[in-house]
């Protein structure tokens, strides 16, 4: 390929490598924090509180996204939270405040503050808060997706209410 040619398919291709690392910025999750690019410390509570389970939960939060995974801390209040749903992301809960009461994979979970659930890619889920207090927790994902999965039965018709917590 002559030296000209050579350098014209090189200036028509970098601005595809521009707008390939400017796409990479964006966050997978709507108003989600992306790190990186000289963000390196968050304020956590101090963040936009955005839906972390839009169609099919209460939960709601801060989230920041590296390049590979997400950390969002994340309310539910109580007696409320997520019906069965599933993601294709790997997810670990940390309760700090509350308890979480629920299932993943056919088995039954119940997290107060100081557990770790680990919910495996692709695996129904479901956890609410149990009546006593809402619920606090540090959500990490890989970045297979953003923090919303969808509900297993297809709708995306809202959350998950113990009785006497629904909307009024």
């Amino acid at each position: 390929m002559p030296t000209r040619n050579r350098r014209a398919a090189r200036s028509r291709a970098a601005p595809k490598r521009r707008t390939a690392k400017r796409a990479a910025r964006r966050s997978r999750t709507k108003g989600a924090v992306k790190a990186g690019a000289g963000h390196y410390q968050f304020v956590m509570a101090a963040l936009e509180k955005v839906p972390a389970g839009t169609g099919y939960s209460t939960s709601h939060g801060g989230v920041v996204e590296g390049e590979r995974m997400l950390v969002g801390l994340i309310h539910k209040p109580r007696g409320t939270g997520s019906r069965m749903h599933t993601h294709r992301n790997e997810q670990f809960n940390f309760v700090v405040k509350g308890t979480l009461r629920g299932a993943v994979n056919g088995k039954p979970v119940l997290a107060p503050a100081g557990t770790l659930i680990y919910i495996p890619a692709n695996a129904p889920h479901t956890l609410v808060a149990t009546p006593e207090e809402d619920v606090v927790f540090i959500a990490i994902k890989d970045l297979s997706q953003g923090i919303v999965g969808m509900a297993v039965d297809g709708t995306m018709s809202g959350p998950r209410y113990e009785p006497g917590f629904g909307p009024r």
